[in-house]
């Protein structure tokens, strides 16, 4: 699908030399941008999938763990706002 959007120059400028140097085209390199974008945001999903298959087998998650995959999906999501 062909679309129209507007960037900042610098972004531009970026990711040009960005996809020269990966050897791939602006559509390529743009759709793989995006693409891992999604797959990022979708954090909450995947947690909740999780919390879901625990509680059909009945068993807790271990707090250890919950707390450090807490603070990685929070480390993650910072990194998304300040970019």
């Amino acid at each position: 699908m062909k679309t129209a959007v507007s960037i900042p120059d610098d972004l531009f400028a970026d990711s040009e030399e960005l996809a020269k140097r990966l050897g791939l085209s602006r559509s390529a390199l743009y759709g793989r941008a995006l693409r891992e974008f999604l797959e990022r945001s979708t954090g909450k999903n995947i947690t909740e999938q999780i919390n879901a298959a625990l509680k059909e087998i009945e068993q807790k998650p271990d707090p250890l763990l919950k707390r450090a995959a807490r603070k990685q999906l929070r480390a993650m999501h910072e990194a998304e706002t300040q970019e």
